[in-house]
């Protein structure tokens, strides 16, 4: 199963968008799926359910940043390509969708968005087209990884001894 196929999976299961890419790529960053979840559950509904930028987008992002990302302060060009790397990501996704705004991706919902999650039912699944922007958004693709020699995080003085 690919990721894409992994993250529409944990949507179906009542992940939030954010969760559900992130759960995807639980293994390749290293976490546990409760952990990747977790870190990720704030992000849902546009972060938080304010409808601003996509959860599956910021789950993509989070995921870019833990297999790609930069953890020395002082590594300015380090930054700068990974900035320039999300923006890419952002990119992908805006040109399959055209935004990165949740209540512009789904402004075409019949009911007024609501700041709360709403319950899983069947109807919610079929007029919601979140699905389809957490398969996009984990569809992270080999050539995004190029030429990173470790995937995962760093250890620290706090790292379950699992990861390490």
């Amino acid at each position: 199963m690919n990721h894409a196929e992994k993250a529409r999976d944990l949507f179906r299961e009542g992940y939030n968008c954010a969760q559900s890419v992130a759960g995807a790529f639980h293994e390749e960053m290293g976490l546990s799926l409760s952990e990747a979840t977790r870190l990720a559950s704030s992000f849902g509904g546009g972060m938080g359910g304010l409808r601003e930028t996509c959860g599956a987008v910021t789950g993509m992002f989070l995921v870019a940043g833990m297999l790609m990302g930069y953890d020395d302060p002082a590594d300015y060009d380090g930054k700068k390509a990974h900035y320039a790397r999300i923006r890419q990501l952002a990119e992908q996704f805006r040109q399959k969708h055209d935004t990165l705004v949740c209540r512009e991706l789904l402004r075409s919902l019949p009911e007024k968005l609501q700041k709360d999650p709403q319950p899983r039912t069947e109807q919610y699944y079929k007029v919601r087209p979140c699905v389809r922007f957490v398969e996009t958004a984990a569809e992270l693709r080999a050539e995004d990884f190029a030429g990173v020699d470790t995937l995962g995080i760093t250890a620290g003085a706090s790292t379950p001894a699992r990861i390490i």
